[in-house]
C-alpha cells in the first residue's frame, strides 16, 4: 500500500502563478517594500488570499536578517498582575509588528538559564522581564546582549536593564491616607519586605505614617506575596485583643488572605476591619469581594514596556531611562472608618 503524499504548503511560486507576475513582484508586496503597481499589488493580495498562502517566518527572517520576535519571561505566570500587563506587552509589540515568544522562570529548573539559552538561540530581538526576578548571572550576561525592559519591577538584574514600573512607595502613601483619612490610627502593614517590591511599598507605609504622625502605631508583619502568607498573618493579628481597625496588604492576593482570617475570626468587613491591597487585579474588582487597592496601570505599564523596547531595537540608540508610572487608588467596600470594635470576647 502505498503511503499518502504529504501535501505540498503554497509557496511564493503559486502566488506568482496565479497572479500572473514575477516572483520578485509578490516578495515586494508581501514584504511592503520597493515600488509595485496598484493592479499587481492587488493581484498578488487577491492570489495570496485565494491561496491561503502563509509567508515561511523562518525565511522571512533569514532574508531579513531579523527574526521580529521578543522573548518574555515572567517570573511566575500565577501572579494575577501579570495578565493584564501581558496583554498590554502584547498589544504594542504587536502594533510594533514584532511578537512574542513567553515563558516561566519559576518553571526552568536551571534558574533561568535553559529558557535564556533557548530564546536567544532563537534570535530574539529583545526580552522583556516581567517581575523581580532572582540574581543571576546568566540573566546579568543575557542582558549584554539584547536590548532589555523590566516591567513591573522596582531594578533589574543588571545595569544595562531599562526598567518600567509603578511607583510602589506613592502607590502605599496612598492607601496609608486614605485609611487615615478615614479615620484609622491602628493600621497594621502585612509586607514582602524581602521582594524588591515589597520592600518599596513598606517605605511607602512608613513615610505615611510618620507624615500622619503615627510613627509610634506603625507594626508589621512581614511574610510573602501570597493568600497564604495573608491569611496566617491575619490570624496573628486578629487573635489577639489589640488588633488593628485597618489592614493594607502588600498585594491583592495577601489583602484576600487576611480578609479570610478576619471571617474565621467572626469579623466583617469593613465594619470590624478595613482591608486594603494593591495592584487592583481583576479578583480585586469581583463585585462579591470590592477590594480597595492601588491601580498601577498594569496594562498601559506593558504597553509603556513595548515602546521602550521598540525604541531600543534602532541602531545606535540609547537606553532610555528608567520610568516610574503613577499609581491611583481604586476605593472598593473593603474599607470604610473604624466602627464599635468588639474583642474576641465579645466585650467593647
Amino acid at each position: 500500500m502505498t503511503a499518502p503524499r504529504r501535501r505540498r504548503g503554497v509557496t511564493i511560486v503559486d502566488v506568482a502563478a496565479r497572479a500572473g507576475v514575477s516572483k520578485s513582484v509578490v516578495s515586494l508586496v508581501l514584504r511592503n517594500t520597493g515600488y509595485v503597481s496598484a493592479e499587481k499589488r492587488a493581484a498578488v493580495e487577491r492570489a495570496a488570499q485565494e491561496l491561503g498562502y502563509r509567508p515561511n517566518a523562518a525565511a522571512r527572517a533569514l532574508v531579513e536578517s531579523r527574526s521580529r520576535t521578543v522573548g518574555v519571561i515572567l517570573h511566575d505566570m500565577r501572579n494575577p498582575w501579570f495578565v493584564p500587563a501581558v496583554e498590554g506587552l502584547n498589544a504594542g509589540l504587536i502594533a510594533g509588528g514584532m511578537q512574542m515568544l513567553m515563558g516561566d522562570f519559576r518553571l526552568d529548573g536551571r534558574s533561568g538559564g535553559s529558557l535564556l539559552s533557548k530564546l536567544l538561540e532563537m534570535n530574539v530581538e529583545g526580552l522583556v522581564l516581567v517581575g523581580t526576578m532572582p540574581d543571576s548571572p546568566v540573566l546579568v550576561a543575557a542582558l549584554e546582549q539584547v536590548p532589555t525592559v523590566v516591567l513591573g519591577a522596582p531594578a533589574g538584574p543588571g545595569p544595562s536593564a531599562t526598567v518600567v514600573t509603578n511607583d510602589d512607595v506613592a502607590g502605599a502613601v496612598s492607601v496609608v491616607d486614605h485609611l487615615v483619612g478615614l479615620g484609622h490610627r491602628a493600621i497594621t502593614h502585612v509586607s514582602a519586605a524581602s521582594t524588591a517590591v515589597g520592600a518599596a511599598r513598606r517605605r511607602g507605609y512608613e513615610q505615611a505614617m510618620r507624615a500622619a504622625g503615627l510613627a509610634d502605631r506603625m507594626r508589621w508583619i512581614d511574610g510573602d506575596l501570597t493568600e497564604e502568607a495573608g491569611y496566617q498573618a491575619g490570624m496573628e493579628l486578629l487573635a489577639g485583643t489589640d488588633r488593628p481597625t485597618a489592614v493594607f496588604a502588600v498585594n491583592d492576593m495577601a489583602a484576600l488572605g487576611v480578609m479570610s482570617a478576619a471571617e474565621e475570626q467572626g469579623l466583617s468587613v469593613p465594619g470590624d476591619l478595613s482591608v486594603a491591597g494593591y495592584d487592583n487585579t481583576p479578583l480585586a474588582r469581583m463585585r462579591r469581594i470590592s477590594l480597595t487597592s492601588v491601580d498601577n496601570a498594569s496594562h498601559a505599564a506593558g504597553r509603556r514596556a513595548a515602546e521602550v523596547l521598540l525604541a531600543q531595537l534602532t541602531p545606535g540608540t540609547p537606553r532610555p531611562a528608567d520610568e516610574l508610572l503613577p499609581p491611583t487608588l481604586a476605593i472598593g467596600c473593603s474599607t470604610a472608618p473604624p466602627g464599635r470594635q468588639t474583642r474576641p470576647d465579645g466585650t467593647p
